[in-house]
């Protein structure tokens, strides 16, 4: 046989799957690499299955359609270096196919070559001695091969062996492989792909049924533990609302190299998928969320011998939480609150807030966030802080949308507003007399954030430059400078009056809590009519987020 169809070439990808599947096992018991990404097996294994499922829903399957869904299905299933690097290959690969009817040795070189290149060029800093050194090899052997041989037997026989030979060599490349006695797990896996592919092009039976595999916990040895600089497996999908020209790419890429390594950052049309090992999984989000929207969210703490699956089944867990409050008493008042970090979703909870959503300047919770939020409240009377002015009308919308519940809208347009209302409510007052409270207090407060700018520009009469320290009031930029503590303390010069009376400090995730309590001190020491409250906030971004009443 010189050339194959879109039928035999679906049935080898779909065996390759179910190859990698049997093995996965068996390839997770290989992983002993000191910054493991979870499982191999189960990371590749369920990186392939996304695809396949895509390719069997396909309606019609030509060459172009089952390219597409296998490189779709690929990057969107992705799990860990080893899934990403796994879906890259296929990415690659699949642009070398898409657009031949028929395929023939020379067509399979050259998409195994696009496949290398494609791969190599999503991993920031290749390391031999992986899959991708054994992926290097079978298509160097694939393009040597095809000068020689014409018949697909031969040639995908050939480039196997030589698969398996250089995934032999892997343990002389990395010492770790060579300590512990095994070979590169990714690469091995990938050496299942290639040997299930080519028992379906011999026509051997394979099982097509696909069961999507749960993913197995984290195994860390205590050696290899104590090695983990970055604790934090994160990756995700961009949904890009922008454009993301090498420019872009560039940059983000060498934001992500100062909070982290082990990244891969890979554009396939306008979506993104980001993996990164990092201290501050929050950081990468924000930074991201500037970018577009996010989906396949997935954070994994390395450090712990099993697997904490930090984002769950949001509409499992809403079924399961709606059960319980729907089996308690209504009760007559709840809260709802949009929350920016740890540190202030525990004061908020402390002051009686019934369900808090994770939002916040570039993390705008939708209408639809609001509703579910609401169907977690069981109270007659649900007040809702929005706690930012982009996210304002989105309560309100819910609000018009909820009827069964009496939803009341307290427009705080930041977390200290929020606080405030919060602090202001009396529970021997009705619904109505609260809302007309609380919206009366916040107009009380005056609120600072700082951060950094993220570019250069001009306004509030104030030069910019990226990089820059800015301190942010409720309607203008205040302060711009290169020191957090001298830019904060003008900042609060701007903001504080002769009548102030009370400063609250909430200080975010990159700040020490002794620098935060230095700043509390000076501000004593600069102002000692006002009183002055310094608390954890721990919100990503914002070094600072800061009130004055």
């Amino acid at each position: 046989m010189k050339t194959i169809d879109v039928e035999i070439l679906t049935k080898m990808f779909l065996a390759g799957a179910k190859s990698l599947e049997a093995k996965k096992e068996w390839i997770n018991e290989l992983n002993v690499f000191p910054v493991p990404d979870g499982d191999t097996g189960t990371n590749m294994t369920l990186t392939i299955m996304s695809a396949a499922s895509e390719v069997n829903n396909l309606p019609e399957r030509t060459m172009e359609t089952v390219a597409k869904a296998i490189s779709s299905g690929s990057l969107r299933g992705a799990r860990g270096n080893s899934g990403v690097i796994l879906s890259q290959l296929l990415r690659g690969f699949t642009k070398g196919i898409r657009n031949y009817e028929t395929l023939d040795v020379i067509t399979f070189a050259n998409a195994f070559q696009k496949a290398v290149e494609t791969a190599y060029k999503a991993v920031m800093k290749p390391k031999e001695g992986t899959i991708l050194t054994v992926a290097r090899g079978a298509a160097d052997k694939a393009s040597e091969l095809a000068l020689e041989e014409e018949e697909l037997d031969a040639f995908f026989a050939g480039i196997i062996k030589e698969a398996e030979e250089v995934l032999q060599r892997t343990p002389d490349m990395l010492p770790v492989l060579k300590e512990a006695g095994v070979v590169d797990s990714g690469g091995q896996g990938l050496v299942e792909v290639l040997k299930g592919a080519y028992d379906a092009f011999l026509g051997k039976e394979v099982d097509y049924t696909f069961e999507e595999p749960k993913a197995a916990p984290v195994k860390i040895s205590a050696q290899t533990e104590a090695d983990i600089k970055f604790g934090y497996c994160t990756e995700f999908l961009i949904m890009l609302d922008k454009e993301f020209d090498s420019e872009t790419e560039r940059e983000f890429k060498g934001f992500l190299e100062s909070i982290g390594d082990s990244i891969v950052c890979v554009a396939d049309d306008d979506i993104v998928k980001i993996h990164v090992h990092t201290n501050h999984p929050g950081q990468a989000i924000e930074r991201a969320l500037t970018l577009g929207s996010l989906s396949r969210l997935k954070i994994d703490n390395m450090r712990e011998e099993h697997e904490e699956k930090l984002i769950k089944d949001a509409s499992k867990v809403a079924k399961e939480e709606a059960a319980k409050k729907a089996a308690e008493p209504r009760k007559d008042i709840g809260f709802i609150s949009v929350s920016i970090g740890d540190g202030i979703g525990e004061i908020f909870k402390g002051l009686g807030v019934d369900y808090l959503i994770e939002g916040g300047q570039t993390m705008n919770p939708s209408t639809e966030d609001m509703l579910n939020a609401i169907d977690q409240v069981n109270a007659d009377h649900i007040f809702i802080l929005p706690n930012n002015k982009n996210i304002i009308l989105a309560a309100n919308q819910a609000q018009a949308l909820c009827e069964n519940k009496d939803i009341i809208v307290i427009p705080t347009k930041t977390v200290p507003q929020g606080i405030t209302a919060m602090i202001n409510y009396i529970p021997d007052m009705s619904a109505q007399e609260n809302a007309q409270r609380m919206s009366e207090e916040i107009q009380n407060v005056k609120t600072g954030q700082v951060t950094y700018a993220v570019r250069d520009t001009h306004i509030d009469d104030k030069t910019i430059k990226e990089g820059d320290i800015m301190g942010i009031g409720d309607h203008a930029i205040l302060a711009v400078g290169n020191d957090l503590a001298e830019t904060t303390m003008e900042m609060f010069r701007e903001l504080i009056e002769e009548d102030s009376e009370l400063i609250s400090i909430y200080y975010g995730d990159e700040v020490a809590k002794e620098d935060a309590r230095a700043l509390g001190s000076k501000l004593s020491e600069e102002y000692p009519d006002c009183d002055i409250e310094v608390h954890f906030g721990g919100q990503p971004i914002y070094y600072y987020v800061v009130s004055v009443e």
